[in-house]
């Protein structure tokens, strides 16, 4: 009489056991998870705006165009100091936080060109931080020119970009979709065995029986 509620819970607990969705089903659901964060995440972002615009190093009389390719890639790494971004940040309209998070600057190991680049949820900001530190810059190799013997110049302005430049909602999708999939992935592979299968004695070697036939045939 006291053996049948646990033998009740046990058969309770096994069919649980069996009613255990498939290994399909979870990843299934964690890539279906993973695609609507990730396309929530693409439609509350605000999209965002990338605007470049572009300096060159010109040697003056007394100088060589190796000296301007050396200058260039020395103006590349000064254009995001403070020093610039000062003299940048009334004629942008910004903070100077906002100018140094926004803009980044590189340079080409063939040509003594910089590219200054702004990111912003507005294009016409974008387009004006990046043409406000450019000019900062071209002031600030001003000052040097006489030593330097390298000027700076206008090459191109930054415009105002027309598409954006983050990924779009089909994208983040995409990318939650595999993401929650590749999760439930790696978790169906380092989840503990379940306690039956760990128990389950293994087969047993089967022992060919003897050749009664054969014996038969010789005699």
């Amino acid at each position: 009489m006291t053996d049948t509620p646990t033998r009740q819970r046990r058969l309770s607990l096994d069919r649980l056991k069996k009613l255990r969705p498939p290994s399909w089903s979870v990843l299934a659901a964690g890539a279906v998870l993973g695609g609507l964060c990730g396309g929530a995440y693409g439609v509350l972002t605000p999209p965002t705006y990338t605007a470049t615009s572009y300096v060159v190093a010109v040697p003056t009389a007394k100088s060589d165009s190796g000296a301007a390719l050396g200058f260039a890639q020395a103006y590349g790494r000064v254009a995001t100091q403070l020093t610039v971004l000062i003299d940048a940040q009334d004629r942008a309209g910004v903070p100077l936080r906002t100018l140094q998070r926004s803009v980044q600057a590189a340079t080409s190991p063939d040509a003594p060109m910089v590219s200054v680049s702004a990111t912003s949820s507005r294009p016409v900001l974008a387009a004006d931080m990046a043409n406000a530190v450019s000019q900062a810059l071209i002031r600030q190799a001003g000052t040097a020119q006489d030593s330097t013997r390298v000027q700076l110049v206008q090459f191109s302005r930054a415009v105002k970009p027309t598409e954006p430049t983050s990924a779009s909602a089909w994208v983040t999708a995409l990318v939650g979709a595999s993401a929650g999939g590749l999760l439930c992935g790696l978790a169906l592979l380092v989840r503990p065995r379940r306690k039956d299968q760990e128990d389950a004695p293994a087969p047993a070697a089967s022992v060919p029986g003897p050749a009664v036939a054969a014996d038969a045939g010789q005699r």
